[in-house]
């Protein structure tokens, strides 16, 4: 199950580390330091930051991400979301009777 946190995941650096998915960002981040040279031959998804694939890769990676599809749904809910906040509305105050003056 993808979205179960206890899944292990095999880590882009060390292909030995295999990390259970809740621990996986922060993995993640002390391996790049422990791995420096591997980390600078690895790019990172622009849909999803736990996805690092080799640079020759990213393209290759980007048009079959799965989480693509989600990043469009969010754009596209933004964007519907984006046109009913521009909306003219026609909504209009009532007429005031009080007169602050008096």
């Amino acid at each position: 199950d993808v979205l179960d946190p206890e899944r292990l995941i095999q880590c882009p650096y060390n292909k030995h580390h295999r990390i259970r998915a809740c621990r996986f960002p922060y993995h993640l981040v002390k391996c790049r330091k422990s791995y420096p040279e591997v980390a600078k031959e690895l790019a990172t998804c622009p849909f999803n930051a736990r996805h690092l694939v080799p640079q020759a890769d990213l393209s290759n990676h980007i048009t079959k991400c799965n989480d693509k599809g989600l990043i469009e749904q969010v754009n596209q809910s933004s964007d519907f979301q984006r046109e009913q906040l521009n909306a003219v509305s026609t909504w209009q105050a009532p007429p005031c009777d009080e007169d602050w003056e008096t």
